[in-house]
């Protein structure tokens, strides 16, 4: 089989490897606008089910990536001079640059051509068995055929904007900032020993309010850096991404996760997320993935993994099919169903920084909690110290049935013991 990748990020590269791995014959290649080593952002997030999902397909390219990860299990939150600490799942954090260089490695290791510096557009794609539409959230190839994939792009109300530190968090960081025009935060966390990714967010009056909208970049970072100073400790924000970044209307800067990360490697801007769903996310032999068919609010950090997992899908259905329609017609279906609780889940995350002062004034260990809980559909329509109060009540309920779970075989034995 002969497949075409437009868009040399994680999940076409993924793709790539696995569909290598199943049949050495497919004459692969991936084509990447960008310069090899030019990628926006700073780093990704992950969590340990798909390392665990990564190691059981392709050993070689997970034991690289858990290598050059680094870990937290804890997560932080301060709340103006307030500060909460409390225990978490195990999160890892990978620099994309990093990233990218171990599947594109591995995956010429395998014999996939991965051709830099290659743009293809809709009006020129290679003839192939299988086009994949790995181009990002403005996907051209996506684009040509809007109608017949229902293409739907909804711009939320915050605008954010993604930047770097050379502070290295110890722990997954939130920090909220009072300003006399509203609040004002950051999301935090480690990617490699010298760096970490901070987004920050904020109301559309907030900026306006601040100057943020029309401050140039050095202005801007430095405000930033006062307002943050509490977590940055002396460090500087940085707008650019060490790894050079293209600009942000190419088909590789185009997640809508990170497409903040760069004008031309040197700068970064403010701007509104863009979540986007697709009825249909097949037309003819060409197949959508990852940003190109979905994206998920930055908030719940699980743009990559989502890509990645949409490449292990379809390579699953092309393996299992034996014809290239059928395939994309299962994965398709699989994937919009698998998607619904991301999706959920990031609508829900987004709206409750949306409605940030509903929450803020909360003590620290309950506002943090329920920072735990905002994917809850129920949370913005149940008041926060109900809801604080409900959330204990059902986890203590939860402990108890598992509790006598465990007790019930055990207590049953003793007793009969204690009859003979």
């Amino acid at each position: 089989m002969k497949v075409v990748c437009v868009g040399g990020g994680p999940g076409g590269l993924y793709l790539a490897i696995l569909l290598k791995r199943q049949d050495p014959s497919h004459d692969i290649t991936v084509h990447e606008r960008c310069a090899e080593g030019a990628t926006y952002g700073w780093g990704v997030t992950y969590w340990r089910g798909l390392l665990d999902r990564l190691h059981a397909l392709d050993p070689e390219s997970a034991r690289a990536v858990e290598d050059a990860s680094v870990r937290w299990d804890q997560g932080v939150a301060h709340i103006g001079d307030r500060l909460t600490r409390q225990p978490g799942d195990t999160g890892h954090g990978i620099g994309r640059h990093r990233l990218l260089k171990i599947l594109a490695d591995r995956a010429r290791e395998l014999g996939v051509r991965v051709e830099f510096e290659s743009g293809v557009g809709a009006d020129a794609v290679p003839d192939a068995d299988l086009v994949v539409a790995a181009d990002g959230v403005h996907s051209a190839l996506r684009t040509a055929h809007a109608d017949h994939h229902g293409t739907r792009l909804t711009e939320g109300r915050n605008p954010y904007i993604w930047l770097g530190t050379t502070k290295v968090f110890d722990a997954f960081t939130f920090a909220f900032a009072e300003t006399e025009h509203g609040w004002i935060w950051a999301y935090g966390y480690p990617y490699d020993d010298e760096h970490s990714t901070c987004v920050v967010e904020c109301a559309p009056g907030t900026l306006a309010g601040l100057g943020l909208d029309a401050a140039d970049e050095g202005e801007g970072l430095a405000l930033l850096e006062k307002l943050f100073a509490g977590i940055l400790d002396g460090h500087p924000l940085l707008a650019g991404s060490s790894a050079g970044a293209p600009s942000a209307g190419s088909a590789s800067a185009s997640s809508a996760g990170s497409a903040s990360a760069a004008s031309s490697g040197a700068g970064a801007r403010w701007l509104r997320f863009r979540t986007v769903t697709n009825r249909s996310w097949h037309h003819g032999n060409t197949v959508l993935l990852g940003d190109a068919a979905h994206t998920t609010h930055y908030s719940i950090g699980a743009g990559t993994t989502l890509a990645l997992e949409d490449a292990m899908c379809l390579a699953d259905a092309l393996g299992t099919h034996s014809s290239v329609p059928a395939a994309l017609a299962d994965y398709g279906a699989r994937r919009r169903a698998e998607l619904l609780s991301a999706q959920s889940a990031a609508r829900h995350s987004a709206q409750w920084y949306e409605h940030l002062p509903r929450y803020i004034g909360l003590p620290p260990h309950r506002m943090f909690a329920l920072l735990g809980q905002r994917h809850s559909p129920l949370l913005p329509y149940v008041p926060p110290q109900l809801y604080y109060g409900l959330d204990r009540a059902v986890g203590r309920l939860e402990v108890l049935r598992r509790l006598k779970r465990w007790a019930g075989p055990r207590a049953a034995r003793a007793l009969q013991g204690r009859r003979s």
